[in-house]
C-alpha cells in the first residue's frame, strides 16, 4: 500500500468509478449507517437552527454585515490554521472514539451559548468566542466524520453514503431555519441554541449503539514524524486530488458566504426580517437537497462535473446579485443551492475515492481546510465589500471569483488529461465538448 507520490506523472483522470447497487437510498440498508444518519439529521437540524439564530443575533447586536462575516470567519479560522493536524489525528486514532468526544463537545458549546442568551447576558464577544471553540472541535470532527463513512459502508456504497450525508444535512436545513424563525419571533433566540446543544445526544446514542463487528476494516497510522508533510507530498503528486481541492477552495472562500449575503438582502435590499432570512435559507436548502439526491443516483464521479457545476453556480450567483425583485432573487436561490451541492459532493467523492485509505484522513482534512478554512479569508472581505459597496456588489464579486477559478481549473484538468475543446455547429451533434487531442487531430 503505497502512500508516496509516485503518481505524479500520471495524467489526471476524468472520472472515478465504483460499483454501487440498490438505488438512491442503498446505504440506509446498513444498520450502522442508519444509526449514524438518524442521529445526524437530528443534530443537523439543531445546527441549522443555531446557525440562523447566531447570524441574526449578531446582526441584531451590531447592525453590521461585517460582524456576521467575522463570526463566520472565527468559526472556520481553526480549520485554516490547524485543519491538517486534525487529519493527522483522524488517521492515528479510531474514528468512532474521536466522534464520541467531538460530538459531546459540540453539544456543550451549544448549551453554553443558550445559557448566556437566556440569561440576557450575551454580548457579541461571547458569540465570537463560542464560534471559535466550535471551529476548534470541528478541526478533528470533520475529517474523522468524513473518513468514518467508508468504515460504515465500505467502498461499494461510499459515493451513495456521502451523497446521502449531504441530503441529510440539507433536509435538516429545510426544517432548522423554519423552526428557528418561529422561535426567534416567539420565545427568543436562547431556546434555538438550547435545542442545538441537546440535539447532539442523538448522534452520541447512535455511535454507542453501533456494532463494531459490522464495521469495515479501518486503517490507523502509527505515530511517526513527518506525517503531515507526507500527506502534503501525496496530494501534490496527484493532480486528480489537487485540482478539485483548489477549485472548492476558491468556491468555498468566495462563493459560499451566504450568511452574509442572505442576511443583508433580507434586511437591506428587500426590507424583510428574520422570517424572510429563514425563507431564503429554506429555498437554498430545497435546491441543495435536490442536488444531493441527484448525486446519490449517479454511479461515477466525474471531474468535469465539478468544473461545470461550479461555473454554472457562479454564473447564477452573478445573476441573483442583480435580481430586481424579491421573487426573482428567491427563485434563483433554488438552482444556486442545487449546483453548489453538486459541486461539493462531486469534488468530495472524487477526492475520497481516489485517496489511499491510509491517507484519507489527511486528504480530507486538506479538502475541508481549503473549502471551509478559506472562509476566514473570504468572509471579512466579502462582508466589507457588502458594507461598503452594497450587498449586490458583494454577491457578484463572490460569483465572479468562483467563475474565474472554475474556468482556470477546467483548463488545467483538460490540459493534464490531454483534452481539447471541440466546437461542432452541425445539427444533431454535441456543439461543445472536450475530446482527446488525438481524436481532434484525426477529425481535422
Amino acid at each position: 500500500m503505497s502512500t508516496g507520490s509516485g503518481a505524479a506523472s500520471a495524467p489526471a483522470p476524468t472520472s472515478t468509478h465504483e460499483s454501487t447497487t440498490g438505488g438512491t437510498f442503498s446505504s440506509l440498508k446498513i444498520r450502522n449507517y442508519r444509526l449514524f444518519a438518524t442521529g445526524a439529521v437530528i443534530s443537523n437540524t439543531g445546527t441549522w437552527m443555531s446557525r440562523i439564530t447566531q447570524d441574526w443575533l449578531v446582526l441584531s447586536l451590531t447592525g453590521s454585515a461585517a460582524a456576521v462575516g467575522i463570526t463566520t470567519a472565527l468559526q472556520f479560522l481553526p480549520m485554516l490554521l490547524f485543519g491538517l493536524y486534525g487529519g493527522v489525528i483522524a488517521d492515528r486514532f479510531p474514528k468512532r472514539r474521536l466522534l464520541l468526544v467531538s460530538q459531546a463537545m459540540l453539544g456543550l458549546c451549544g448549551i453554553a451559548l443558550a445559557v448566556l442568551t437566556l440569561s440576557g447576558a450575551v454580548e457579541v464577544w461571547h458569540v465570537y468566542l463560542i464560534a471559535f471553540l466550535l471551529g476548534m472541535v470541528t478541526v478533528v470532527d470533520n475529517p474523522a466524520r468524513q473518513s468514518f463513512v467508508s468504515e460504515m459502508v465500505g467502498p461499494k456504497h461510499l459515493r451513495n453514503a456521502v451523497s446521502l450525508n449531504s441530503a441529510n444535512f440539507q433536509s435538516a436545513r429545510l426544517i432548522g431555519p423554519a423552526v428557528a424563525g418561529v422561535l426567534i419571533t416567539t420565545v427568543g433566540s436562547g431556546w434555538a441554541f438550547m435545542f442545538n446543544g441537546l440535539s447532539f445526544l442523538a448522534p452520541l446514542v447512535g455511535l454507542l449503539m453501533m456494532r463494531t463487528s459490522e464495521m469495515h476494516a479501518s486503517v490507523t497510522v502509527p505515530r511517526a514524524k513527518g506525517q503531515l508533510r507526507e500527506g502534503l507530498r501525496y496530494v501534490r503528486g496527484r493532480p486528480d486530488l489537487i485540482w478539485p481541492i483548489v477549485l472548492v477552495g476558491f468556491v468555498g472562500t468566495f462563493g459560499f458566504n451566504f450568511p452574509i449575503w442572505l442576511t443583508a438582502f433580507a434586511d437591506e435590499i428587500f426590507d424583510g426580517g428574520a422570517g424572510m432570512y429563514s425563507f431564503f435559507n429554506i429555498l437554498m436548502a430545497a435546491g441543495s437537497l435536490a442536488g444531493a439526491l441527484l448525486a446519490a443516483r449517479r454511479r461515477s464521479s466525474r471531474l468535469r462535473m465539478v468544473v461545470v457545476a461550479a461555473a454554472l453556480f457562479a454564473l447564477l450567483e452573478i445573476a441573483a446579485s442583480v435580481a430586481p425583485t424579491v421573487w426573482i432573487f428567491a427563485i434563483l436561490l433554488v438552482p444556486i443551492g442545487m449546483l453548489g451541492m453538486t459541486t461539493n459532493i462531486s469534488a468530495n467523492t472524487s477526492v475520497q475515492m481516489a485517496a489511499d485509505p491510509a491517507m484519507r484522513g489527511r486528504v480530507m482534512s486538506l479538502y475541508m481546510m481549503v473549502f471551509a478554512g478559506g472562509t476566514p479569508v473570504g468572509a471579512p472581505i466579502v462582508g466589507w465589500i457588502s458594507d461598503t459597496y452594497g450587498p449586490r456588489t458583494g454577491f457578484a464579486a463572490g460569483g465572479a471569483v468562483s467563475l474565474v477559478a472554475a474556468l482556470a481549473v477546467g483548463f488545467m484538468l483538460a490540459r493534464l488529461g490531454g483534452l481539447r475543446l471541440q466546437v461542432d455547429l452541425r445539427p444533431g451533434r454535441p456543439h461543445v465538448r472536450f475530446v482527446p487531442r488525438e481524436q481532434l487531430a484525426t477529425a481535422a
